[in-house]
């Protein structure tokens, strides 16, 4: 004989020759026979001694439990009293009622999208080892891809999926003002003479889908679009036209590949090109070049000045020809110059040298 007390807010179940015989509530029990009895707390998880289907067949046990029954690619998330409790994964699940107010959202694993009303807290915490997620900086955008297929634009932020078989990708691309060099570019002018370029460009993108998902490499694209962009225009031009146009030449270029940036999706705010480099014979030639100008330059310019002088100079015996006044002012203006490269004057001779001095500037 065997003494069974059952408290309150507990139940018991009497199993007998591996067989359901009773349920027992709250009270004080005898039994005189080979009985199991196994005792649990109402609201919790209910662990069967015998399959829980030959149970359930018995209207009592029916009555007595939450029966939850989860399906492949499902999960069962158990809140009590709307606060998390537990996962349910695949199978069949049982809590026995009261005291516990135990509500369930159940998750569809075979799409991707969380449309189930949880927080992003619980997602990203609890719920992590079943979604994958992907971050979109604040300066990014991303393009959202669905087996193989564009689904959306993502703009930055945090983003979850639930996680299955099938294939998400995220292709993020910085929309941030953004700098590509084109160095050491070998180029033949039209007069044959060979140079190196070194050019930058300054762009945007402003159609992510156009330049993430319909182009690919679309900055090797638009490497090689200004490439031979430059070797086409530069190549029609002479050594010298380009060195004089080197400050347009830029905006030239953008113009003729305008329409193909638009099919990648850029927009290019600024470029130029930032050095002429010339092999070394090439550069002795021109500074050659330079200092014959130069040359030429400065003997115009002496010429000029000569021939100025000379004028002068004619203009003046002119007018001194015509008028012995000014003819005698020159005079002076010489006697006056001697005079002050001179301390002392010795004078000797007969009493004519007053009379020869005096004569010097008197007019006759």
């Amino acid at each position: 004989m065997q003494h069974i007390k059952v408290n309150a807010n507990r139940i018991a179940l009497v199993i007998k020759n591996d067989a359901f015989e009773q349920l027992l509530g709250e009270g004080s029990y005898w039994f005189w026979g080979n009985e199991k009895v196994f005792g649990y707390d109402k609201g919790v998880a209910f662990y069967p001694p015998i399959d829980l289907n030959i149970l359930l067949q018995h209207a009592e046990i029916a009555e007595a439990l939450d029966v939850i029954e989860v399906k492949d690619n499902e999960l069962m998330i158990q809140f009590d009293d709307n606060r998390f409790n537990t996962i349910l994964s695949a199978g069949k699940h049982a809590f026995w009622k009261g005291m516990r107010n135990y509500t369930y959202t159940r998750v569809d694993l075979n799409k991707i999208e969380i449309t189930e009303n949880l927080s992003t807290q619980l997602i990203a915490s609890i719920l992590l080892p079943y979604v994958r997620s992907y971050t979109v900086e604040a300066y990014e955008k991303g393009v959202l891809v669905v087996d193989g297929k564009m689904v959306g634009v993502l703009e930055g932020g945090t983003y979850y999926w639930w996680k299955n078989s099938i294939r998400i990708d995220v292709l993020k691309a910085d929309m941030r003002q953004l700098q590509m060099e084109i160095s050491g570019q070998e180029i033949l002018t039209k007069d044959k003479a060979t140079l190196r370029l070194n050019a930058f460009v300054q762009y945007n993108i402003i159609d992510i889908v156009k330049a993430i998902f319909e182009n690919k490499d679309y900055e090797k694209q638009l490497y090689v679009l200004l490439q031979l962009a430059l070797r086409e225009y530069i190549g029609g031009l002479t050594l010298d036209e380009l060195l004089d146009k080197k400050d347009s030449i830029a905006n030239l270029i953008l113009k003729n590949i305008a329409d193909k940036l638009a099919n990648l999706g850029i927009e290019i705010k600024t470029c130029g090109i930032r050095d002429v480099i010339l092999p070394g014979d090439m550069k002795d030639i021109m500074n050659q070049v330079l200092i014959a100008e130069k040359k030429a330059q400065a003997n115009i310019i002496m010429r000029r000045e000569e021939t100025a002088s000379m004028r002068s100079l004619l203009n003046t015996a002119r007018l001194m020809e015509e008028n012995e006044t000014l003819w005698k002012l020159k005079e002076m203006e010489y006697v006056e110059k001697i005079a002050d490269k001179i301390n002392n004057i010795t004078v000797s001779g007969n009493g004519q040298i007053l009379d020869q001095l005096k004569q010097i500037f008197i007019k006759n």
